[in-house]
């Protein structure tokens, strides 16, 4: 299996592991009585819940990118170095994302984003040229 293949995999762990991080902060914030609800009326949340939010959100933005580029990689067999760094910078800096982004360090977050948007853009080069 490609390098770039594993990530695509390994990823469906980095997915719940967003889905967990937003829906503890969710859960401490609000509830677990609230949480099993219709969540009719909800109040604005906490500093917590909103980064939990923002940061699936974030994740989500970028995710269906990867999968795509992932997956032309391994149809189109141009799996290679600049591909499989792309796929590990995307991978690993997703990672860093969860707790950069609970992280009070000004541009830290932003960095790591950056990071994954390289990765992104190396995986486009290697499949596209």
């Amino acid at each position: 299996m490609s390098v770039e293949l594993t990530l695509l995999t390994w990823s469906a762990a980095l997915a719940f592991a967003y889905v967990m991080v937003q829906s503890t902060a969710y859960r401490l914030d609000y509830g677990i009585k609230f949480a099993g609800s219709q969540r009719d009326n909800e109040r604005p949340p906490n500093k917590w819940a909103a980064r939990g939010n923002r940061a699936l959100r974030n994740f989500l933005e970028t995710y269906g990118i990867f999968i795509a580029l992932a997956v032309a990689t391994e149809l189109s067999g141009r799996s290679d170095s600049l591909t499989q760094w792309g796929a590990q910078l995307w991978f690993w800096a997703r990672w860093a994302y969860i707790p950069g982004y609970f992280i009070d360090i000004p541009l830290l977050r932003s960095g790591i984003w950056m990071v994954s948007l390289i990765g992104l853009v190396l995986l486009f080069v290697g499949v596209a040229f």
